[in-house]
Parts: structure tokens; sequence; C-alpha cells
């Protein structure tokens, strides 16, 4: 089996065209090739005139050597080896059932090792009709929402699969969700996506395997403590939703809790388990018509039906020294409301799976850090993000209504009276006004500049009527809960702080190989 990469594709290419291109690179005939397999499949957008794909795919000829070509390499197929080790005296505890989570499970309970899994908010059946019960009256739940549930936050985004870890763990990722039913084109896509609407199904059947292997999942039941005795974990105290707490007994527990698990922040630190501040990013969203973003990334060439709805990444540099990008880009999708908090107004992007929705949103953000937070407490950054929460939700209204602004307003300084060409997408409602109301200084002329700048990469960034929907402040943990070589807290013996929310990753991909990383530090560790 060859692997031939840099092939490229005309946007109406076919399988046979792939072929033949393989074959000339192998110099044997078409008819030589037994099979031909996509491996990685990106979209070349560089030159407008000539929009394409670039193909890597594996091949099966009856050609023992390949010719010379740094483009040819042996294909070596992926195959994940579960660690050996034999079940604990103690099931092993796992808590959130995020993408940290899930896979963290699910590979404990492939190891046989039964694990019990605690999550605050509902099942993703019911934790969906909770959601969009949400989006239509503002009545908020506090312990099922956007943040909280199965399958985390990632639920109610775009289901983005791609990542930056080079870690060969991710591949395992994306082989489990299309076993469970997730689109198999994640394989081999450069950027793929499950969508909003395919990702439930996926996250159920994972669960399912994980009971069918002898886990447990409890639903609406949240952690309180982490019983600690003599610096190593114990058990740990829960709380279903009917009032009532009961203990489990663990000497391994899994914190996958997820970036907006606050009180949970707070449970660890009046433990006085070791943790720090971490720099993230807060904003608003900018939505765009689609349109606009795909005549500008693909020129003549957008609406082609191989295309699909284009999508963008931008970062620039101020002179201020702040950075300022785009984050979570939904091409064809929404802006959601996602607080998690009463009285806290906050927003995310998500996207179905077709991407076929009129606007385009990203995230459009401003690095902050401890500098910002205005106090050395570990928890100062959370307290940061609380702030700007509460004066986005005073702003809207105290009904959960976002705060709105068009970006010549913005630009301009002046309140948006009134909505141009773009209608929002944000549900329950919207309230035009200046965004400089609910953000600090720094935070909205940074935004100003990066949007100028951000223009001069994609023509239209600056459209007038396009649309900031304020306010983004979950794009990462503001908190590290720190950890040692072997995943485990320094001053707590198997508590294996994880995820996005603990500050080890950044996204479902790199959440979900983190979570299997910790659980074969407990499988290995006995």
């Amino acid at each position: 089996m060859f692997r031939i990469s840099e092939i490229h594709l005309k946007l109406d290419g076919t399988e046979q065209d792939l072929i033949k291109q393989a074959a000339a690179r192998l110099k044997v005939a078409p008819a030589e090739i037994r099979s031909l397999k996509l491996y990685k499949k990106s979209v070349d957008a560089r030159k407008k005139d000539d929009v394409h794909f670039i193909c890597t795919v594996d091949v099966d000829c009856i050609l023992k050597r390949p010719p010379k070509d740094s483009k040819i390499t042996e294909a070596e197929p992926y195959r994940y080896a579960l660690p050996a080790g034999k079940p604990r005296a103690l099931r092993p505890v796992v808590v959130g059932f995020g993408p940290a989570g899930l896979f963290a499970a699910l590979i404990l309970a492939q190891a046989g090792q039964r694990p019990i899994v605690f999550e605050r908010g509902s099942a993703v059946e019911k934790r969906k009709e909770q959601v969009e019960h949400f989006w239509k009256t503002g009545e908020l739940n506090p312990d099922c929402n956007v943040q909280f549930g199965e399958g985390g936050a990632g639920t109610f985004s775009d289901g983005k699969l791609n990542t930056g870890t080079k870690d060969s763990r991710s591949r395992k990722v994306l082989e489990e969700f299309v076993a469970a039913g997730a689109p198999p084109e994640i394989l081999y896509l450069a950027k793929p996506h499950i969508g909003t609407d395919r990702l439930p199904c996926a996250v159920k059947a994972i669960r399912e395997q994980i009971l069918s292997l002898g886990g447990e999942v409890h639903f609406e039941t949240a952690l309180k403590k982490i019983l600690i005795k003599d610096g190593k974990v114990t058990g740990a105290e829960v709380k279903p939703q009917d009032g009532s707490t009961y203990t489990v007994d663990t000497d391994r527990l899994i914190l996958a809790v997820g970036h907006s698990a606050r009180d949970t922040f707070e449970m660890l630190h009046s433990l006085g388990i070791p943790m720090e501040q971490k720099p993230f990013s807060v904003g608003a969203r900018i939505e765009h018509p689609q349109s606009l973003i795909d005549r500008a990334q693909y020129g003549k060439f957008a609406g082609h039906p191989n295309l699909g709805a284009a999508d963008y990444k931008l970062a620039v540099h101020l002179e201020n020294g702040r950075g300022v990008y785009t984050f979570c880009m939904c091409p064809g999708g929404s802006v959601v409301a996602a607080a998690s908090e009463p009285g806290r107004l906050v927003t995310n992007g998500m996207s179905n799976f077709a991407r076929d929705g009129a606007n385009a949103n990203a995230a459009l953000l401003v690095g902050v850090g401890p500098q910002d937070f205005g106090d050395e407490h570990p928890l100062a950054g959370m307290e940061f993000q609380r702030r700007l929460e509460a004066e986005a939700f005073r702003l809207g209204g105290e009904n959960c209504h976002a705060p709105i602004q068009r970006v010549e307003d913005f630009l301009k300084r002046v309140p948006t009276k009134s909505l141009g060409d773009v209608k929002p997408t944000y549900l329950p409602g919207i309230t035009p006004c200046s965004l400089d109301d609910c953000l600090p200084n720094f935070i909205t002329d940074s935004m100003r500049q990066g949007i100028q700048l951000m223009n001069r990469k994609l023509r239209g960034f600056s459209f007038p009527d396009a649309l900031l929907t304020a306010v983004e402040t979950r794009s990462s943990s503001p908190v590290r809960v720190l950890r040692g070589e072997n995943f485990q807290s320094p001053l707590a013996e198997g508590l294996f702080p994880c995820g996005e929310g603990a500050g080890y990753a950044g996204g479902i991909i790199s959440a979900a190989v983190d979570g299997i990383k910790c659980a074969e530090q407990i499988i290995i560790d006995m």
C-alpha cells in the first residue's frame, strides 16, 4: 500500500480521475491499481481563478517498489492499541461527559475498567429539548444548557474536529465517531465537522457502548466534593437533582468538567488543589452573509456544490501587543445563547452538518491575561468573565436578549439604532446598542483595529451591515488545574485534571485525546 500526496483534483473530478493521476505518479497502468482510498482532502483556494482540491490517497497496486518520489511513501494503517492492565479494586470515576470525559470513559470501558460517570446535565436527547426551550423563552436551566450536559459545549457548536494536535490518538477519536454514526468523510477531510444536528446521535451511540461494556452513566448528578485523605483521593460526594447526596468510593477520579464549571473550580480551590490563572480571550460574535464569505474565499467558484459553505481563520497582532483573531467559525450557522449562570449572557456559534444557513459567524476575540484580571487570585480570570457577562445581560435588557451592533456603527463608535441587510440569528432576541457599554475599552479598541486589518486579508470582513453580538467569553478555560507528568494533581494522588476545563485542551479532538491519555494512565498505573 502506497500513500501519494499532493494530487490536484478539479472540483468536478471523480475517483477515476484520482486513479489516473495515481497511476501516472506510480508509472503503472490504471488497471494495475487494485484499490484507492482518500486519506486527506482539502480545498486550495489560493488562486481564485483555479480553486481545486488537494488530495492524499492510499493506493493498493501490484507494484513492489514505487518510483523515487518524496510524495510517495509506504502507507501504514492506523491501529490503536489499548494498554494492558487489570481491573482496579475500586472502579474509576469520571466527572463530566464532554469530549474528554466521554473518551476517557470509553477507553476505560474498552479496557474492562467499568467506569462510573457523573454528569451534572441531562442525556443528550433531553438536553436538546432544554436548550431549545432556553433559546425560545430565555428560561435557563443552570445545570443543563449549552455548556453542561452530555457531549459538552461542543455539542451545540459545529462539531468541529480539526485540531492542531499531532497526537496519533486523534485518529482513534475520528474512527470511534464514524463507528458511532458520524459521516465517514471526517476521516479524510482536512477540516472535518459533524454538525450540531448529527453530533448528538454519535455521542449517544458512544454512551451506549460504554454501558454495554459495564460502565455506568449517571446524568443530572453533580460533583459536590472530592474526598481526599493523606494526599490521596478516596471518593467523590455527588448530588442528584432530587437534592440527596451520596458518596462513591474510588481512588482514581478523572475531572473533565469543561471550561464553565465555575462552582467546581471554587470547590477545588477550597480544597487547596493547586491551580493558576490562565490566559484566554474575550470579544463578540461577528456575523456576515455567507454569500459574502463564499465570494471572498472562492471567487467565481462560489456556490459550487462540491465546495459547500466557505470558512475562514484570521489573526492579527496589534501594535499595543494584543492579539486579535477569529475562533470557532461556523459557516452557514447561527449565533446562539450559551449562558450557564442566571443573570449573565454568553454567546457561541453553531452550524448543522449541511451548513446551509444564510449567515456565517465566528468569534472575534482579543487575548487577555492575568495583567487584565485585577487580582492574583487563581480564579480572578473567572470573575473577569462573570463581570463582562453580567454587563452584557444588563445591556441586553435583563431578559437574555443579546447586545448587538452593526460593524459600521461599531467602527464609528455610534450606537446602533436599526439593523441593515444582515438578519441576526441569535435567540431569544437582540437589543441594538453600543458594545462599548459592556466591554472594556481595551477590548473594543483592539476589535476595531482587528476588523480593519482582517478586511485586508478577507475582503468584506468590515461589511457595514455585518453584526457584532456580545459577549463571547468562553473561548477557553480561565484556569489551569496543575498536574504532573503522570497526569495527576501534585497534591492529590488519583486526581486527574483533564481536558479543556482543566486547561489542557482546546476543542473536541484535543479534549478527547487528553481524556484518552488520562484513561491510559489509570489502566497502566497498578
